[in-house]
């Protein structure tokens, strides 16, 4: 990929860039400016280049949702206009009048169904907009959709700097320093089972936590209530005896006539559901972690969301104080993270969650192949 950094002059180009503004919104207002902070680094470097940018993005998952909100979040931060729809004469008005170094921020590029679609005349579009093209949306990175992937096959195109960061970041961990250790978390065992076989290969433990582990336990003969689970079968499956493999030895429960308790693993009942890792099991996790030279971390321990925090807010704090390497992502790890206020105490917090899983997986991404 070639960086941003090798266009050469930018002042007075038309340069679109497609940041990840997929930010948690609340009442029409943003409540988590992380993947905004990220973009910064390269927002600021066009607009100081001279470029005039014209900054594209997504937000939610329906039609209807806007980037307003982002909007007023980024105006904060750098000088910028709102530019509205895609193509609109309010968009080709604002475009027209843009001095060097300006920014224009655009509509949410999904309330038009091509772009999910990958259509190429809506790629011809946005294409239309600009003189080159720079992606710096690592989000999405695995998504081949018309202003990921589509615009690059049209334009000059580069990485932005926060792209190439997770891409360097991530490399280096998928070759670590012994002792390692990779903990992976959240649900849907079938989407990253072949992550956990590669990385049995790779790392000196894996150590699978979540809605995951409930899929191996259950193979392994335990009783798991009426826990959440996926749909593979892991019975018989070769990595479930590897000595590599670490799972919880203690789970959270609720939803009982016991009510939420912490139990061993062979004492979940019929009307339980396993919703975080127990106490023993972050003690478990800490002696690994103390011991660790890199860290790779994906997913939270519990349901999150349901405000089960305690085993995923406990590891989070005991990897920002070790003294390993430590790379980490997913929405709700990022989110305890973010909660707790310890960012900075990790090598690289990663702005991804499919994202940083397919990349760790197969070592590339659509969105690099084509700025490659």
């Amino acid at each position: 990929m070639r960086p941003v950094t090798q266009a050469d002059e930018l002042q007075g180009k038309y340069v679109i860039l497609r940041s990840s503004l997929n930010l948690p919104v609340a009442n029409g207002v943003v409540t988590n400016e992380y993947r905004l902070i990220k973009s910064l680094p390269t927002l600021r470097y066009l607009h100081e280049a001279g470029a005039k940018v014209i900054l594209i993005g997504h937000i939610g998952r329906k039609p209807e949702e806007t980037l307003k909100p982002v909007f007023d979040a980024l105006e904060k931060h750098l000088p910028v206009h709102w530019g509205g729809i895609i193509g609109s004469q309010e968009c080709m008005d604002r475009r027209a009048l843009m001095g060097n170094g300006d920014m224009l921020m655009l509509e949410n590029t999904r309330q038009d169904e091509r772009e999910t679609n990958n259509d190429p005349e809506f790629a011809k579009e946005i294409a239309a907009l600009g003189d080159i093209y720079v992606n710096d949306a690592f989000a999405v990175a695995h998504r081949e959709q018309a202003s990921v992937t589509g615009v690059a096959a049209l334009l000059p195109s580069y990485a932005g700097l926060t792209l190439l960061q997770e891409v360097k970041q991530l490399a280096e961990v998928m070759k670590p320093s012994s002792p390692s250790l990779f903990i992976i978390g959240g649900a849907k065992f079938d989407t990253k089972m072949p992550l956990v076989e590669k990385y049995l290969s790779l790392y000196n433990y894996v150590f699978i936590g979540g809605a995951l582990a409930n899929d191996v336990l259950k193979a392994k003969g335990y009783a798991v209530g009426k826990s959440l689970l996926s749909d593979t079968v892991l019975d018989g499956a070769a990595f479930l005896d590897n000595p590599k493999l670490l799972l919880p030895v203690d789970l959270v429960v609720d939803g009982g006539v016991l009510g939420k308790r912490a139990c061993g693993l062979d004492q979940v009942q019929p009307d339980e559901a396993i919703l975080d890792a127990g106490p023993k099991t972050v003690v478990m996790l800490r002696e690994h972690i103390n011991q660790a030279a890199t860290i790779l971390w994906n997913g939270p321990f519990g349901n999150y969301e349901g405000g089960y925090v305690a085993a995923t807010e406990a590891v989070a704090t005991l990897i920002a104080e070790s003294d390993a390497q430590s790379v980490v992502g997913g929405g709700d790890t990022v989110a305890a993270i973010e909660k707790l206020g310890i960012n900075d105490k990790f090598n690289h917090v990663s702005i991804g969650g499919g994202a940083m899983l397919e990349f760790l997986e197969k070592g590339t991404l659509p969105a690099i192949e084509s700025l490659s």
